[in-house]
């Protein structure tokens, strides 16, 4: 074993030496504050330091409850430093998940943005593991430590060594049909992503600046906004509020971003913004999207207003980030892309044959950057990691060029008069519509008991709902064909989503 098989070896420690002076992170909102690498070298040192001065040990679990703000990587790297398994968790749950996950990860500190205390404070106090609460902000509640005392007078600690196969850190999925699973992951992914993805297809270098509305807890936005950044010494902004498009666009005017990573929802929204406002003079040369897969109408629509491709792409919380990608120079709107360089594919049916060229199959992939299981979810993990490969539960078809289509989750997908209907193409012709901002798809019975398409729609602004059903169903079935428009429509103000933007089907099908 050597030093450097700790990541923060690589992503921290090594630009002290190289580029001390770079800024890593700037704040888009609140403090408006900065971090250099040789700052944030000498911060996540006396972390770790202070980290076994609380007499934390190694492998121990750390929650950190942390907005996007120069806190997080202080504290995600200074963990890692420490040998300790940071566990970043999602700043959007409600406090029963909270206190199932404190419970679940067994965790022995908490490290929480005083913002977020309210909620958290009664799965905190009833976490029997949990001895050290750390809030970071002006105000320390009671039986808290602030963390500018938690840290005062540590001696700086340099990274433990460790092998590249040990447990990092945990994320925990976003739970958008139940509980969220702790999902490990280890030293050498963080690494595989950024010389995959970050490297191969962003193409990043020391001279780009990265804005990802998908926040740290999120393994999309901890790609975007941190690992991938700082694998070549590139400067991310963070926003520790919510990614509005009215702020998206007021951050992109102000902190002048070189690539841009959003999710299909807030691409959509933001056009449909920018319909009503100037577009802010930008030097993107890159955006990039995740989360569910990007409506080729907002890609066109984008690309066409902006000058700039959006790289729709597929990852997931197993595989640390994207896998599947269209590329620079190389978009085709409507499909997925290609492997990124450093992973393969495969297309299965239900007995786990591969299925021909122009056949709906589960998507498996390979890759370095896959976790090592779920966390006390035996049965979940021997299911989803099988040897070398990680199924993602998403449905594809492979086009004769090799492209990959979307065609849904597994668990989206049924049949219409005995062939299968891809949710997401229905939606995507929705959407292509020009009163509608937003569209999900799902399964409902008629009164013979067989499964027809039922539309829940999102309208843009000031577009009435008056006589639209029926112009809506005709227009899929002149796009798309007659069997696959939605037999029956419901207007909605918002659709149920997961706080990473992902649609959550299933309360739609509960509700329908």
């Amino acid at each position: 074993m050597t030093a450097s098989a700790n990541a923060a070896s690589y992503f921290v420690d090594r630009h002290s030496q190289e580029r001390p002076n770079k800024i890593a992170f700037r704040e888009a909102a609140g403090k408006k504050r900065n971090l250099s690498y040789g700052q944030l070298a000498i911060d996540s040192a006396r972390i770790a330091g202070a980290i076994c001065r609380a007499g934390i040990v190694r492998e121990a679990r750390v929650a950190m409850l942390v907005l996007d703000q120069i806190e997080f990587p202080q504290i995600f790297w200074g963990a890692l430093k420490s040998g300790v398994v940071p566990v970043p968790l999602n700043t959007l749950l409600s406090t029963s998940v909270y206190e199932a996950i404190l419970r679940d990860s067994r965790a022995t500190a908490l490290f929480i943005s005083a913002e977020l205390w309210p909620v958290v404070k009664p799965a905190a106090l009833a976490a029997p593991d949990l001895q050290h609460i750390v809030v970071i902000g002006d105000e320390v509640p009671e039986g808290t430590q602030g963390f500018e005392d938690f840290i005062a007078g540590a001696d700086p600690m340099p990274p433990v060594e460790c092998s590249g196969d040990e447990t990092a850190f945990w994320l925990y999925s976003s739970g958008s049909t139940g509980l969220p699973k702790g999902v490990r992951h280890v030293h050498s992914a963080l690494r595989a992503t950024a010389e995959t993805y970050g490297a191969q297809v962003l193409q990043l270098t020391e001279t780009d600046v990265v804005f990802s509305v998908a926040k740290l807890f999120f393994a999309y936005g901890m790609g975007n906004a941190m690992n991938m950044p700082m694998a070549v010494g590139a400067t991310a902004v963070l926003l520790n509020g919510r990614p509005t498009p009215e702020v998206v666009l007021d951050v992109l005017e102000a902190e002048q971003p070189t690539v841009f990573c959003g999710v299909p929802t807030l691409y959509a929204a933001t056009l449909a913004q920018l319909e009503m406002v100037m577009k802010p003079d930008t030097p993107l040369r890159c955006c990039i999207s995740a989360g569910e897969a990007l409506p080729e109408d907002v890609g066109r629509r984008w690309r066409d207003l902006w000058g700039v491709d959006i790289l729709d792409g597929v990852g997931s919380t197993e595989m640390l980030h994207i896998f599947l990608s269209n590329a620079p120079g190389d978009v085709v709107y409507g499909t997925s892309g290609v492997a990124v360089p450093g992973y393969q594919l495969r297309l299965v049916d239900e007995a786990g044959a591969e299925v021909a060229q122009g056949e709906i199959g589960e998507l498996l992939v390979r890759g370095d950057s896959a976790a090592d299981g779920y966390w006390n979810q035996r049965g979940k993990s021997r299911a989803t990691f099988e040897g070398e490969w990680t199924r993602t539960g998403d449905k594809y078809e492979r086009e004769a060029q090799g492209r990959y289509i979307y065609c849904g989750r597994t668990d989206d997908m049924f049949k219409v008069s005995g062939i299968w209907l891809s949710p997401f193409e229905v939606e995507q012709t929705l959407i292509s519509h020009p009163a509608v901002l937003e569209a999900a798809v799902v399964s409902a019975r008629d009164g013979e008991g067989l499964e027809k398409p039922k539309a829940y729609i999102v309208l843009k602004e000031g577009v009435a709902s008056t006589e639209l059903a029926a112009e809506l169903k005709a227009y899929v079935k002149d796009k798309i064909g007659k069997w696959k428009y939605p037999r029956w429509i419901e207007f909605a103000e918002d659709l149920p989503k997961t706080a990473t933007g992902k649609i959550q089907r299933f309360k739609l099908r509960q509700d329908g």
